[in-house]
């Protein structure tokens, strides 16, 4: 196999060339467009290529048409926006594998970062996030989630949209105000439990939640769009800093999963993918998950493939993903594993067995002897069926290998065609400011309804606070009583005030007006 044409097939990305046990070069292993919405797998040590892996698919992709979006953990995949550079390295893998000639390039890239630092910001509204996931995020236990349903049923009945965290916890005071009205309605709203979920929505404010709960939105189609030449835009969200907080790296992910199930209309079968998104260190989606989430998880992306998103989970130790998701994944790449340990020769066992049989290869043997930018690699191919597995020199990528220089980054997102669209948060009126009202309208009536009640004693309320023709004159005892009622009931009513938004978390406002808040993140899912 020695042209180009051989290498590079309409309607398939070239991964790299498999070899056989004494070196002699096979055939290009491909992945076809077709089964891209098949998922995938991308697993191996720490320093054995996955980066690079990831890199070359999201180059193939995107010359193939198809938008992605990428986590980048360290930085490193920003390269894929510049010229890679002539190297020797790589020019010698080009022509081992016989790709040739060897042409860089670079690719259009959107940045994106939760934090809005590296990126262009990333937000979703309260009610979109719903409260499986934000029960997820904030590490509730069951009572507290129950108590977090409830709040998100009173919002929906009493037309009160969640859009920020300010809005949420507005609410939750409300609720736990009146908590034994709703007691009676829903069951048991202890003002405790309410506290507690108060003190996680703090918890997630200082790891950056506030930020992420706002307007404007994330328009979904934003991240599905391709450049005038017909290349797919590659999304990259910076994860660096994110990987602080893993509870919100992992819920953010599953959130965008899910959204994207709710909204994309089914496609069945086709020729490429619409989206194609990887999900760097996966193992953080399952972690201390419980087992109603996992199913949900297996089931989204069981049934995400029919709306044309393929999902690829990249990560270090293939037994990271649970069995129930892994059984969805068609195309594989192992990179080395290490099996100094019980677990890891269990990781090594288990990667072996899930490639279709190459009578050639000892395959759990092969895994543990992979050298940098080796790997096994299986793909769909005819009517689906995974193929032989083959070790496999991965291709090198046309991009940069290694991180874009701040300037860089700041140049590129600049130049972004999303320019200023996300960076201003617009705040709306929502649950906050309308409990806020609510709460004033109830003090004026009281001070109404007490004034009326106490009219026969004119300048009553001037004399009260001390203001008008009322200040310093002596009040007979029935006034006195009057001012001192009045006063009471005033307290009381600020003190309510205090109770409903006098704790509330800064934050930016949200989107999602009109739309159910008890629907939320997997809602379609969760009445299945």
């Amino acid at each position: 196999m020695t042209d180009t044409e051989s290498m590079l097939q309409d309607g398939k990305i070239f991964i790299g060339t498999s070899f056989d046990a004494k070196g002699a070069r096979l055939k290009g292993e491909y992945l076809d467009l077709k089964f891209g919405n098949r998922h995938g797998l991308v697993t191996g040590a720490t320093g054995t290529g996955k980066t690079v892996t990831l890199q070359a698919l999201a180059e193939g992709f995107s010359d193939a048409g198809v938008p992605v979006f990428a986590s980048d953990i360290k930085g490193d995949l920003s390269g894929i926006a510049a010229i890679g550079q002539p190297k020797d390295f790589l020019q010698k893998r080009a022509e081992e594998i016989g790709l040739t000639p060897y042409v860089n390039d670079a690719f259009p890239v959107v940045f994106w970062d939760l934090f809005g630092e590296q990126g262009h910001p990333i937000r979703a509204t309260v009610s979109e996030m719903g409260p499986l996931l934000l029960a997820r995020l904030m590490n509730l236990n069951d009572t507290q989630e129950g108590v977090l349903n409830i709040v998100f049923r009173v919002a929906d009945e009493q037309g009160l949209l969640l859009l920020d965290l300010k809005d949420l916890q507005a609410l939750l005071a409300n609720v736990a105000e009146n908590a034994a009205t709703l007691t009676t309605k829903y069951g048991n709203v202890a003002k405790a439990t309410v506290g507690a979920v108060q003190r996680q929505l703090l918890v997630l404010e200082q790891q950056g939640g506030d930020k992420f709960f706002g307007e404007p939105a994330l328009e979904l189609a934003d991240l599905m769009r391709t450049q005038r030449d017909g290349r797919g835009v590659v999304n990259i969200l910076a994860a660096d800093k994110l990987m602080a907080s893993p509870r919100l790296y992992a819920t953010f992910l599953l959130w965008l999963l899910s959204e994207l199930f709710e909204t994309l209309p089914e496609v069945g079968d086709v020729e490429k993918p619409k989206l194609v998104f990887f999900f760097d260190e996966a193992h953080l989606l399952f972690d201390e998950a419980p087992k109603a989430l996992i199913e949900k998880v297996e089931q989204v992306v069981r049934l995400i493939r029919s709306k044309g998103v393929g999902v690829y989970f990249v990560t270090q130790n293939p037994i990271d993903v649970p069995e129930e998701v892994a059984g969805q994944l068609g195309n594989r790449v192992q990179h080395a594993l290490r099996a100094f340990t019980p677990r890891e020769q269990k990781a090594v066992k288990a990667a072996a067995e899930t490639f279709r049989p190459n009578p050639e290869l000892k395959t759990a043997q092969v895994i543990t002897e992979l050298g940098v930018g080796e790997a096994l690699v299986s793909t769909l191919e005819a009517k689906g069926v995974p193929s032989i597995v083959q070790r496999t020199l991965i291709r090198p990528p046309a991009a940069r290998i290694g991180p874009l220089t701040p300037d860089e980054r700041r140049a590129a997102i600049q130049k972004s065609p999303l320019a200023g669209r996300y960076d201003e948060v617009v705040d709306q009126d929502s649950a906050y400011e309308m409990l806020a009202r609510k709460a004033q309208e109830t003090v004026a009536a009281e001070q109404a309804s007490v004034e009326a009640d106490a009219g026969g004693f004119g300048g009553i309320f001037k004399t009260i606070f001390g203001t008008g023709a009322g200040r310093g004159k002596t009040l007979s005892p029935t006034q006195t009583i009057a001012r001192d009622v009045t006063r009471t009931v005033v307290n009381q009513t600020a003190g309510n005030i205090a109770a409903q938004i006098g704790k509330s978390i800064a934050g930016s406002a949200g989107s999602a007006i009109g739309r159910s808040v008890v629907r939320g993140v997997l809602g379609s899912l969760l009445k299945r």
